[in-house]
């Protein structure tokens, strides 16, 4: 057994050090072994919970998915703090600096008349300490690892900056169309690398219109993923009642099931309005 004063409430401080004993002689076999890369899944999995209790409004499950993601920063902190590079006490520094670098109207003597102002000031502020000199660099700083509807929303975020961009959403659904004619002709060839990149280009013409129209286009996809899920189940019981297979029937006669669970969930909304 380690030596720890157990209590009843906790600090960073605590959290810090039972992630050294964890690690420690004496500590956990699986925590001593690993890496950032043996855990790196988990901190996009401890994320993506916390936003799961932000949609769900549950601030009980919030505190414990912040939690969760802290303990992963604390410990890949300590990680490096092993290899001698840095301590969770020089990230806490690197924030804090940079959020009083970047706030200059807030910790400086700097004025700003306007929202618009203030991220403009911002993002010249950033490009400055990330020694980002053109525009196109502010597009190749966007992490990769993102998912890539959020990745291409931010992309076309930056380009705006830039000057390039369309000049209205109409436009933006113009692109659409040309996109998906070009789509179908890659189709018509039947060149598989051609069909690709014709996709992601009409995906990437999506994304353009989200972000004109003001909507995330990572979540508009994930609500209409959770619209089918929810539809499909509603037509698959319909046919488990009629005493059918789904997977023995045609797409027509689907259909017909699919069909009746849209009006269902349609009567749903109408009875809540």
């Amino acid at each position: 057994m380690v030596d720890f004063q157990q209590k009843e409430h906790y600090s960073i401080d605590d959290l810090i050090e039972i992630v050294r004993l964890l690690r420690g002689e004496g500590g956990c076999p699986w925590d001593m072994v690993q890496t950032h890369e043996s855990i790196k899944s988990d901190f996009i999995e401890e994320t993506c919970e916390v936003i799961e209790a932000i949609d769900l409004k549950d601030s009980a499950l919030l505190r414990e998915e912040l939690g969760d993601v802290l303990l992963q920063v604390v410990f890949h902190s300590r990680i490096e703090e092993e290899n001698n590079n840095f301590t969770f006490d020089d990230v806490c520094n690197e924030i804090c600096n940079k959020l009083i670098v970047r706030h200059p109207h807030v910790f400086g003597e700097v004025t700003v008349n306007s929202m618009g102002e203030l991220l403009n000031n911002w993002d010249s502020i950033k490009m400055q300490t990330k020694g980002q000199e053109t525009y196109t660099d502010t597009l190749r700083s966007v992490a990769k690892s993102l998912p890539a509807l959020m990745r291409a929303q931010k992309v076309g975020k930056r380009a705006k900056r830039a000057g390039m961009d369309f000049n209205s959403a109409e436009d933006a659904m113009a692109c659409i169309t040309a996109e998906k004619i070009e789509l179908e002709e890659a189709v018509i060839k039947g060149n598989i690398e051609n069909i690709e990149e014709e996709m992601g280009d009409l995906l990437f013409s999506c994304v353009n219109t989200a972000r004109h129209l003001g909507i995330d286009a990572e979540q508009s996809l994930k609500s209409a993923t959770d619209k089918f899920i929810r539809r499909f189940g509603i037509a698959e019981n319909l046919i488990d009642t009629d005493g059918k297979h789904m997977n023995e029937m045609s797409i027509e006669e689907i259909d017909v099931y699919w069909n009746k669970a849209k009006d269902i969930i349609n009567s749903e909304v109408d009875d809540n309005e």
